[in-house]
């Protein structure tokens, strides 16, 4: 278990760790890793460098405001890989565009070019680059996500400056994070788990599989102790922080699951500072995978129940019963997102003025807690279903509600 008095964590960081309203990585000199060698942050820094010509080679500068580097690389927390050749990057390298002008007619300008841009540069850098065109304007209007939080307090600076955020502190208060965000990264961290089960029954279960199933394991780990966090009030920027306040956490009421989501953090912690390719055989990923699945019906189930102020005992409940799943969401704002994802036919459904979302948490909750049969046959004729190809096939429907929503 790391802790925050390791000497690898910088004491001026150390420090502002504590503090309530915590302070942006841009007030220190930042790493992009905790422990990295030279050789992997001179590597890092030079990618930034090589992707900062190509940002200014495709976006003209009037409208070029501003770009950070969020994630953990940005929050000086990026994954170290310990290879045979040496220290390597693993995270995804996460450069956050900030445009001057409409944010939708500058995705519509400059997202594609930016894509082929990542597509090009991830084999040079050694790790995903991926690119998200923001509006600071856009931000001041909107109110605090965990996504907003977690850039606008950790982040570094390639192109702009501090004073750009002087007027959107409301973004770096972690209190003020709502319940719905703790849900949606829980959404998100068991929909991984739902394509790692998909994985784990593949016919030829390959190295890069198991990769994929011990990757989305470690982050569900480490999304259930953040979950209860945000919950509680108590998120914060730093995984390290994070990590801390959920061994000292003093719930609102009695949790029996508290301790074992603490030990899945501490290995989710581990392996997001120090991850490794998986060599596990797929019995004992399965054995992993099933301890976590169950772990997190407990904590979903909770943070449902709590809110929605609804009493859910057991998965059918949740995903059957008829209550607004999401009441933050704003009826006639939901009726044009469910015409964007599914086009005119959207608004004659009697569920048009719910949010879509609505339909990805109730669809995770069945195939990942409550997993469907196949219908029986049509006729004599008609090819017989099997337990995984059906699964297969469900998942697949449900990868592209998930992605059109999310």
């Amino acid at each position: 278990m790391i802790a925050l008095t390791d000497p690898l964590f910088p004491s001026r960081t150390r420090a502002s760790l504590r503090e309530n309203e915590p302070v942006s990585q841009a007030a220190v000199q930042p790493r992009f890793t905790l422990d990295g060698n030279d050789v992997l942050e001179k590597h890092l820094a030079g990618t930034c460098d090589t992707i900062m010509a190509g940002i200014r080679g495709l976006i003209p500068s009037h409208r070029l405001q501003a770009v950070l580097l969020g994630g953990g690389y940005g929050r000086g927390e990026g994954g170290v890989m310990r290879t045979s050749e040496g220290q390597r990057p693993y995270n995804d390298l996460e450069f956050y565009v900030c445009l001057r002008g409409n944010r939708h007619l500058n995705e519509r300008r400059h997202h594609l070019p930016l894509e082929v841009l990542g597509e090009i540069l991830t084999p040079m850098a050694g790790a995903e680059v991926e690119f998200k065109i923001i509006s600071l304007e856009e931000l001041r209007r909107s109110r605090v996500s965990m996504f907003s939080y977690d850039l606008l307090v950790g982040h570094r600076w390639l192109l702009g400056h501090p004073g750009l955020l002087f007027d959107l502190t409301h973004h770096q208060v972690a209190r003020e994070i709502p319940a719905s965000e703790a849900t949606r990264l829980l959404m998100n961290r068991c929909t991984g788990l739902l394509f790692a089960q998909e994985r784990l029954e593949h016919i030829e279960f390959t190295a890069a599989d198991a990769d994929f199933v011990h990757r989305n394991i470690a982050k569900a780990e480490l999304a259930f102790g953040d979950a209860v966090l945000t919950a509680h009030g108590q998120y914060h920027w730093s995984c390290l922080e994070r990590h801390r306040r959920l061994q000292q956490l003093i719930p609102d009421e009695p949790l029996s699951w508290l301790d074992d989501v603490r030990l899945c953090h501490a290995t989710g912690l581990q392996f997001k500072l120090h991850p490794e390719r998986s060599t596990a055989s797929r019995a004992i990923l399965q054995a992993r995978q099933n301890a976590v699945v169950a772990l997190g019906l407990k904590v979903w189930l909770w943070q449902e129940k709590r809110r929605l102020g609804a009493n859910f005992t057991c998965v059918s409940d949740y995903a059957w019963g008829r209550l607004n799943k999401c009441p933050e969401t704003s009826r006639h704002r939901n009726v044009l997102v469910n015409l964007k994802i599914g086009g005119v036919r959207s608004l004659f459904k009697f569920n048009s003025f719910r949010h879509p979302r609505e339909k990805v948490l109730r669809a995770l909750a069945l195939l990942l807690w409550h997993r469907p049969v196949p219908p029986p046959l049509d006729g004599p004729g008609a090819a017989p279903f099997t337990l995984t190809s059906y699964f297969a096939d469900l998942v697949s429907s449900y990868r592209a509600l998930w992605q059109r929503v999310n």
